[in-house]
């Protein structure tokens, strides 16, 4: 199976940079040659081939207007997303489902698995590049998160530093 793990979001955007702060994190991972961690920004229709070439396709973002405390954890799949009316408004505003439906339209499928968390400030007036303390603090907890996705899908995890195989119940702290 081909699993690719995006982690979306602007670094310069405070909250936003949730998705990019998973994929610094995962780097101390060694998950073999079927996963593939990937930073990608705002999501967009460039990773429609994504959809083509992986069997699963795990996205890492920062949510908001859940009405749950800053630092809430969620799972949930593409279809499982609010979708617009009328689309999107601008490719900067594509949601996974969006990204899906059109991947679709052409003959692509892939199973899709939503990993995110409730943020304090997504969209601050300046850039700012970090994370809220709430959103911080509950950083290891997403990335334990992802770890265990792609363990209950059979994939070997190793801690690159040390080799120390990753099982349930690992804890991830910081690096």
């Amino acid at each position: 199976m081909r699993i690719a793990v995006f982690c979306v979001g602007s670094k310069l955007m405070l909250d936003d940079g949730l998705g990019p702060a998973v994929y610094e994190e995962l780097q101390a991972y060694d998950c073999g040659p079927d996963v593939d961690f990937l930073d990608v920004g705002c999501m967009s229709l460039d990773y429609l081939n994504a959809v083509r070439d992986y069997d699963l396709i795990v996205t890492v973002d920062a949510l908001d207007g859940t009405g749950e405390e800053p630092g809430t954890l969620f799972r949930f799949t593409p279809d499982d997303m609010a979708r617009r009316e009328f689309g999107s408004q601008s490719l900067h505003d594509l949601k996974l489902s969006d990204l899906f439906d059109a991947a679709f339209l052409v003959g692509y499928e892939a199973e899709g698995v939503c990993l995110g968390m409730q943020v304090l400030d997504p969209s601050p007036a300046e850039a700012i590049i970090g994370l809220t303390e709430p959103v911080y603090a509950k950083l290891p907890d997403l990335v334990d998160c992802v770890l265990a996705e792609l363990i209950g899908r059979g994939v070997h995890i190793s801690v690159r530093q040390t080799g120390e195989t990753v099982e349930p119940g690992f804890h991830h702290t910081l690096v």
